[in-house]
């Protein structure tokens, strides 16, 4: 039996309709709502790459919430973040803040986009990487490459540092902080998941502020946000290297351009078989990140969140 067919799934969630919460904002992939001064984000099972969502694969915003809620309490003590609770598997309620508009990329090797960019001759928002470099080369040390925050649909802009700073999205004290503790974050993590056998590639982070201090938003090292690798399968003999195995959604990035896909039009079908595989992916990833169990909860998802949120809000008696 193969491991795709070992994982139950629940009804896979494609979207919300909590009217009585107030209007819904759908991003990629978390439905957002706002009351009384917080923020619901809802993971769905949204698949999105090249900034387009592309099918769902069920049990994904269960994985999703479960990586974030691990990482936002390993972190606390790094920098604060957003969370005042996890009530579903789905669900984290965030404290109203305002966003940074930056994506705070922070990469260890030269992958994915980074690659793709070397390739081309072109820097990285504004990095230039040396010449002579291998795809999957390890980096002398961690990079910051930001990109700005655009709606759904826009593609995500390239912007170097210096950029963010004189354009005045933030002022230069904000973006040493929120740059120092993006490096921090990090090199936690990557010495966390090393002793797990994992190599953690690269990743995003997105800030905000609050009462003028600066805390940890939205998601943090899930699979849709970083790419880890099995560091058994990475070699650092360039002659004998191959891609190693990857516990992240470039599998899909790739077979994405293998059919002539890289974001616009028409999205490539995507059979139920590759759909179960993913769910699979999606849960041993988490279990092997984290170190932890990553059972789903197989109930239909919309009645259970649904559910748990009035529970929650009925608490404080304000449903």
């Amino acid at each position: 039996m193969r491991e795709s067919e070992k994982t139950a799934t629940p009804p896979a969630l494609a979207r919300t309709s909590l009217s009585w919460l107030g209007p819904r904002y759908e991003g990629k992939v978390r439905d957002t709502y706002q009351r009384d001064g917080l923020r619901i984000l809802v993971a769905t099972d949204r698949l999105s790459a090249f900034d387009r969502v592309l099918t769902t694969v069920p049990g994904k915003g269960q994985v999703l919430t479960k990586m974030a809620a691990y990482w936002f309490e390993r972190t606390r003590h790094i920098i604060p973040n957003h969370v005042v609770a996890v009530p579903d598997p789905c669900v984290m309620i965030g404290k109203e803040l305002s966003i940074i508009p930056i994506e705070v990329v922070v990469r260890g090797f030269l992958a994915g986009s980074a690659w793709r960019d070397y390739q081309a001759g072109r820097p990285t928002s504004g990095v230039q990487f040396p010449q002579g470099m291998r795809e999957f080369d390890q980096l002398q040390e961690p990079v910051i490459t930001p990109s700005t925050k655009e709606v759904v649909g826009k593609h995500d802009q390239p912007i170097s540092e210096a950029e963010i700073v004189r354009r005045g999205i933030v002022s230069a004290r904000m973006w040493d902080e929120v740059r120092s503790k993006a490096l921090e974050l990090f090199k936690l993590a990557s010495s966390e998941v090393g002793d797990r056998g994992l190599l953690f590639v690269d990743t995003k982070y997105e800030f905000g502020v609050v009462d003028d201090s600066v805390v940890l938003a939205d998601e943090i090292h899930t699979l849709d946000s970083s790419r880890f690798w099995i560091a058994d399968s990475y070699s650092k003999n360039v002659s004998a290297r191959k891609a190693p195995e990857m516990l992240d959604k470039e599998p899909i990035r790739q077979w994405l351009l293998s059919k002539g896909f890289s974001g616009d039009g028409e999205i490539p079908a995507i059979s139920e078989e590759y759909r179960s595989e993913l769910t699979a992916h999606y849960v041993q990833s988490c279990a092997k990140i984290t170190g932890q169990p990553c059972d789903l909860d197989t109930q239909d998802p919309a009645c259970r969140v649904d559910r748990n949120l009035r529970a929650y809000f009925d608490s404080f008696g304000s449903v």
